[in-house]
């Protein structure tokens, strides 16, 4: 029986599909390196982040227009109802589109025009823009002034890329602007940096969530530090192995962190990259991690938990969720 789950950690331009990439290529009239399909997909195999920034980056090329980011999320959508996901949280790197000429309400039309029609789909979500921490924290700035000027329907912002370049204080004026103006803020940490990126993006940056956040698992004082607060991690596995942040997901400290009493919560990150949506994550820990239905159970109220949504929204998912677990416990 499928998990009603919340996601809370997925890049749209990661869900951007082989298929899809070629199909806007030709009506956007983009020339792209690849001779067909099975080129562009061998290209799916990287070494650690950085490599596959390289090709996500690249790919977005084909991202032109309002129709096109409209269509890339409403499949985003269609997917994570199959998945059984019933609120989403998406994060959108609209730097990496402006950075390009692409204008912010350009893209945040599209997306937003999409995410409107999300209860047609089955489920609630909300939009989080993501600065880019490979770019100074002045453009950061920047972004979220122009997009408060243009009254974009935000959820949040928060922080991505790679962690091996600025330091969190670089994001603390953008960081302040987006709490003064009601913005919920979470930021990617402890994924290939260290614990203490974690500790900078609670102290610093004042998230409410941390994404990522595996390698806080080395630092058992902020293991406890979490687990007391109540700190939701917004983990992704298959994304950890296919970057290397983990050899493979027998090694996934997952279990581990349950087992700490962290808000740990299972996520797809970039799932066209890396081989899998939220229920594939979900079935491939539980069936390599021997998690039985309590810690999936677990999972799922930590998800909504964790979820930025008003009370009454919380207590619909939360019933949601109790009843497939009285389900699925009577099952076996």
């Amino acid at each position: 029986m499928q998990m009603p789950a919340v996601e809370l950690h997925v890049h749209l331009e990661g869900t951007l599909e082989p298929e899809m990439i070629l199909a806007l290529a030709e009506r956007n009239r983009v020339e792209l390196p690849y001779a067909d399909l099975d080129d562009l997909r061998s290209r799916y195999s990287f070494v650690d982040l950085q490599s596959f920034l390289d090709l996500y980056y690249a790919n977005m090329a084909v991202l032109r227009t309002a129709e096109d980011f409209h269509d890339l999320t409403t499949a985003y959508l269609l997917r994570a109802r199959d998945a059984g996901v019933r609120h989403a949280e998406v994060f959108l790197d609209v730097q990496a589109h402006t950075g390009r000429g692409i204008p912010a309400a350009e893209v945040v039309d599209g997306v937003t025009s999409a995410l409107a029609r999300s209860g047609e789909h089955g489920l609630t979500s909300g939009l989080i823009v993501t600065f880019l921490r490979h770019l100074p924290g002045a453009d950061a700035l920047a972004t979220l002034r122009e997009l408060l000027a243009l009254d974009a329907p935000l959820l949040g912002v928060g922080l991505c890329s790679t962690e091996l370049t600025s330091h969190a204080s670089e994001f603390a004026p953008a960081f302040d602007l987006a709490r003064a103006s009601g913005l919920h803020v979470v930021a990617h940490a402890g994924e290939e940096g260290p614990p203490q990126n974690v500790v900078d993006a609670l102290d610093i940056l004042h998230v409410e969530r941390v994404d990522h956040g595996v390698r806080a698992m080395e630092d058992p004082a902020l293991v406890a530090r979490l687990a007391r607060d109540r700190v939701p991690l917004t983990v992704c596995p298959l994304s950890n192995v296919r970057l290397r942040v983990v050899d493979t997901l027998a090694d996934h400290p997952l279990r581990a962190m349950l087992d700490a009493g962290l808000v740990v919560t299972v996520n797809s990150d970039d799932p066209a990259y890396f081989g899998g949506y939220l229920d594939e994550n979900l079935r491939q820990v539980a069936q390599t991690l021997d998690l039985g239905p309590d810690e999936l159970h677990t999972l799922a109220r930590n998800g909504v938990e964790a979820a930025f949504v008003d009370d009454a929204r919380r207590a619909e998912l939360g019933a949601e969720v109790t009843a497939w677990h009285r389900t699925l416990v009577a099952r076996d």
